[in-house]
């Protein structure tokens, strides 16, 4: 696109040019229009100038476009649409949405919240295409960059002024283990952390989040333990759980899913048994006027409103029922 042409010209000249192929009548476009005769004549002077052509000529019925001005014709009324479109508030329709939204999220809060949420899309949205992307560093910076649409993440210490946060409730810290693990029924202490591997889930900007008794503890058990296990795949981890003695760090709401903690029990985090967890759905402001990433908010929201049970009471039972 030659966007220097497209500087040279005043749209308001297409908007005169489509009244007057409407009315076919100087006085009567200068009345639609609000100005007098003389500056609707200078108007005509001005795009029989632009064009190159008279556009119109006088007749015993009137003034006539001409084969110029009948060709601009076909396409002036869309072209004024679509930008009328662009400058006013448009209607979203959600039904009609073949948009692509990228959301970065864990694969630990994906497996629990992604089932829910792509219903709730496909029903309403079905059109819509959802991208998830697990493994994602820096992700405030993804999100000014647009390279993110929204991310679902544990909260971070610092947000800055750019970014629309939303809080999504907290889970209590557990160890998971197999449920056959010689942890599985006695009280886990620190010690305990050094006498056995750990796996360690990948979560994105670790050193930025807002869980530093837990950081710390972990990083210590790091030191001491037998072994660890770094991975990003959620499915693979908890195989693992199953068949070792491997502990994980995790939140208590993986309990919840049924299929993905078969064979598998919980224990508190020593020392942060009151501690919670805190998750934030987070966007960048450069998307506050957007009324298709408004109502992905609201559904987000919604859907993560509905799974979450009266927690974290009854996760903290679950959780205490499975020491005793």
């Amino acid at each position: 696109m030659d966007t220097r042409e497209l500087a040279k010209i005043d749209l308001n000249l297409l908007i005169s040019l489509q009244v007057l192929l409407e009315e076919r009548n100087v006085s009567r476009a200068a009345e639609r229009l609000y100005i007098t005769q003389p500056a609707m004549s200078k108007t005509l002077s001005r795009l029989r100038s632009l064009f190159d052509d008279p556009l119109f000529t006088r007749s015993s019925h009137g003034m006539q476009p001409t084969p110029r001005a009948d060709e601009l014709a076909q396409g002036l009324s869309e072209i004024l649409a679509g930008i009328s479109h662009l400058v006013s508030d448009s209607h979203f329709d959600p039904a009609q949405c073949s948009a692509e939204v990228t959301l970065a999220v864990s694969e630990y809060i994906g497996v629990t919240l992604l089932p829910a949420l792509t219903a709730r899309l496909q029903a309403q949205a079905p059109l819509l295409h959802l991208k998830i992307i697990t493994r994602v560093e820096n992700q405030l910076e993804q999100l000014a960059l647009g390279n993110l649409d929204f991310a679902i993440h544990i909260r971070q210490s610092q947000y800055g002024g750019d970014f629309r946060i939303a809080d999504l409730g907290g889970s209590p810290p557990v160890l998971l283990m197999r449920a056959q693990h010689p942890l599985s029924q006695v009280p886990v202490t620190e010690t305990h952390l050094g006498q056995y591997p750990i796996i360690r889930l990948y979560v994105s900007d670790r050193e930025q989040l807002d869980v530093t008794p837990i950081s710390s503890s972990l990083e210590e058990a790091r030191q001491w333990s037998r072994g660890t296990l770094e991975i990003s795949h959620l499915m693979t981890a908890m195989e693992v759980l199953r068949n070792t003695d491997y502990l994980m760090p995790g939140p208590a709401f993986l309990l919840q899913n049924e299929s993905v903690a078969q064979g598998i029990t919980a224990q508190p985090f020593p020392g942060a048994e009151e501690i919670s967890v805190d998750y934030v759905l987070v966007s960048h402001h450069r998307t506050a006027n957007s009324p298709m990433h408004s109502w992905l908010w609201e559904q987000i929201t919604c859907t993560i409103r509905e799974l979450r049970p009266t927690q974290p009471r009854k996760l903290r039972q679950r959780v205490a029922a499975g020491s005793t």
